[in-house]
């Protein structure tokens, strides 16, 4: 398995606890995803998420929703794409670039952003540090892994 991939899935498996951790029992948990990619590509990634959300006792529609955009390559459409799932009110946004931590950034600051792969998120000022990754002097960050 690819580097970026496993990296991916363990930014799916964060994501899905943070979500469930801010709601209520018996509300649907809602995870966006802004990809900057093709769709075609992240297919096997994705039914290998929501298999292991299966597995944990997770069903799509009933305790959990899935969202996806994708900007197909197009860095120009994060930005737009970002702010269209601020608007759905998800629970968290799991990006896999920086430039999609960067759009989802500039679209809030109260969703927490999950990212599976990037640049330096310290030197960007996305988080204070390495120890700290929810955590930066210009409001909620992100959860980022390499």
């Amino acid at each position: 398995m690819q580097r970026h991939t496993i990296g991916l899935l363990i930014a799916f498996a964060l994501a899905a606890p943070l979500a469930a951790a801010a709601q209520p029992a018996g509300k649907v948990s809602k995870i966006r995803f802004l990809m900057s990619g093709l769709a075609t590509g992240w297919a096997r990634q994705f039914e290998a998420f929501t298999q292991g959300l299966r597995e944990l006792g997770d069903t799509e529609g009933q305790t959990i929703h899935l969202d996806y955009r994708f900007a197909d390559e197009q860095w120009d459409r994060l930005p737009p794409l970002a702010a269209e799932l601020v608007q759905l009110k998800p629970d968290v946004i799991v990006t896999n670039t920086t430039s999609g931590v960067l759009a989802a950034r500039q679209a809030t600051t109260t969703i927490p952003i999950v990212m599976a792969a990037g640049g330096d998120l310290v030197e960007l000022g996305l988080v204070a540090s390495l120890a700290r990754l929810g955590t930066t002097s210009r409001g909620r960050a992100c959860a980022g892994l390499s």
